[in-house]
């Protein structure tokens, strides 16, 4: 891990880095408690899937990404969305479906995007995401200005057919594509080991000749590690990289809990306990790279920023029924 180190009384740029890890983190985790609280207070409509316990990844995998690399997000996908730099106001206001959202309130929290910084939309379809970044990946490689993709998927989509697809075409056409499988080990309630064959999907992505790897997804420095190995093959033209970053979900499948959460307590509670927040904010008080008072000062501006988000998409309006016809491209 990086180092505390000064130069004329001021950190280091990778000092800098690593708080501004921690902000990220911190951020995703404030925008889904509190999107899933205004969820159960009757605020908004439809549903969220909450991202928290799976902070390090978001963050670890983009904080390698340069501009003009593109991501694909999935139903999960706040923490994906806000690590590539996405503006929280403008995601509140879509998830309470809002005209000042990114979809202008018509596409909710499963299918915001932006294209002006590279994030090609989260999806609603499990597996969908996939051809997405295979296509982004090609229209990379065409491009020929050494930019990549990377498609942020589930353990469940490693079971639909477009996860096949993607992985094959991109191997044979040696496209520049991350797959970053966050396996938070359920699918809803049903375990990975018992839904996929072998229960291993590193092995099933290895059948596909490319490089592949498997960390702890709840250490963002590890994933950060492994994130930079596998761009760097990337973006040099080696062809796709398979890595799975190993974590869980605390919530339910989706807030409002409308299907009983059947995993075991004791589990969920064994995995609160590997908390990726908490983990690194002991690292960065160990290695002297933060104070207390420094973390309650990021802690209140993060707090800033969710409720002036809030506050935004209270006071937007509603999209109107007119405006159902517009962004309409066939008939």
């Amino acid at each position: 891990m990086d180092k505390l180190t000064k130069r004329d009384g001021k950190v280091t740029r990778n000092n800098a880095g690593l708080i501004n890890m921690y902000r990220t983190m911190l951020t995703i985790r404030r925008f889904d408690e509190r999107a899933s609280q205004e969820v159960r207070n009757g605020a908004v409509p439809g549903l969220v899937h909450p991202y928290i316990g799976q902070e390090a990844i978001a963050t670890g995998v983009c904080s390698n990404l340069i501009e003009g690399d593109r991501i694909v997000s999935n139903h999960r996908g706040h923490g994906h969305l806000i690590a590539k730099g996405a503006d929280t106001r403008r995601m509140m206001a879509e998830v309470f479906g809002k005209k000042t959202g990114y979809c202008k309130g018509k596409g909710g929290s499963m299918h915001i995007a932006d294209f002006g910084i590279g994030i090609l939309g989260a999806n609603g379809i499990v597996g969908a995401g996939l051809p997405i970044a295979t296509g982004a990946a090609l229209a990379a490689r065409l491009d020929g200005k050494g930019k990549i993709a990377v498609v942020f998927f589930g353990d469940g989509a490693c079971q639909e057919g477009e996860f096949q697809e993607s992985m094959n075409l991109a191997s044979i056409w040696k496209l520049p594509l991350l797959f970053a499988c966050e396996n938070n080990m359920y699918g809803v309630n049903t375990s990975y080991t018992y839904a996929i064959a072998g229960g291993d999907l590193v092995k099933r992505a290895s059948a596909y000749d490319m490089p592949t790897a498997s960390v702890d997804g709840n250490d963002v420095i590890a994933v950060r590690e492994a994130a930079r190995i596998a761009i760097e093959h990337v973006r040099a033209g080696g062809g796709p990289y398979f890595v799975e970053f190993k974590t869980f979900r605390w919530s339910g499948h989706f807030v409002p809990e409308a299907i009983p959460d059947t995993r075991p307590k004791e589990e969920i509670e064994a995995w609160k306990k590997k908390c990726p927040i908490v983990r690194f904010m002991r690292r960065l008080l160990e290695d002297g790279i933060v104070t207390r008072p420094e973390l309650q000062k990021i802690e209140d501006q993060v707090m800033g920023i969710i409720d002036e988000a809030v506050v935004y998409a209270r006071e937007s309006p509603l999209p109107a029924p007119e405006d159902a016809l517009d962004d309409v491209y066939s008939a």
